[in-house]
């Protein structure tokens, strides 16, 4: 973790980031590392009746404070959930860009085997971009993945869980989704980190490691 100055977090959708290495970020920032999020879409066109349309950029807003990310770190891009096959240019040159003003050390982004086609989309772009300048870990999503391979293991303390559950409830639009439950985010954790001897633990795939 000392080797990583910047992390660039790539986050598919609002609360993609969170959901899959929210306590990681939590230790990051703890750790005083310069931790920036980018969101490609606040899903307009998914968001459940009776909230308004652009609630997942405020949600996400909030999220992200309650972590600790700094809002001028915090990107919001506005491409079309479930579309981003089409814009795979478009969100290359803005990786590309991002890449030149931040100049991350570490990227965390979706895992290889993530079946979402967003998800695929931020994967490949993430490669096309990094794998010549910044370390690369892809987080999970198993309810998105048929494989997983857990290469690298983050150390957890139970307050960075909490940071994590406590960024996800600021997601009320999203309280219906089974994966938003504290019991899944605890237990995940808790199995996690019993697979090494940790209390608690956040796993990655490891697609890319530079030693500088």
């Amino acid at each position: 973790m000392r080797s990583f100055d910047k992390i660039l977090v790539l986050s598919p959708h609002a609360d993609d980031g969170e959901v899959g290495a929210g306590a990681t970020i939590a230790r990051f920032i703890e750790e005083d590392k310069e931790v920036h999020y980018v969101a490609f879409s606040s899903c307009e066109l998914s968001v459940p009746n009776g909230f308004p349309k652009d609630i997942l950029k405020k949600e996400c807003k909030k999220a992200t404070k309650m972590l600790g990310i700094f809002q001028e770190n915090l990107y919001m891009l506005n491409y079309e959930v479930r579309k981003f096959p089409t814009f795979r240019q478009e969100i290359l040159e803005d990786i590309v860009q991002l890449n030149k003003k931040i100049r991350p050390d570490l990227i965390l982004t979706p895992s290889s085997n993530d079946t979402h086609q967003d998800h695929q989309t931020i994967f490949k772009e993430t490669l096309r971009t990094f794998k010549k300048t910044s370390s690369i870990w892809g987080y999970e999503h198993p309810w998105n993945n048929f494989t997983f391979t857990t290469d690298v293991f983050v150390k957890l303390e139970e307050k960075h869980i909490q940071k994590k559950i406590n960024a996800l409830k600021q997601y009320k639009s999203q309280e219906f989704r089974t994966y938003f439950d504290e019991r899944y985010i605890k237990s995940l954790g808790f199995t996690r980190g019993t697979q090494v001897n940790f209390n608690y633990a956040e796993c990655f795939e490891l697609l890319r490691m530079l030693v500088k």
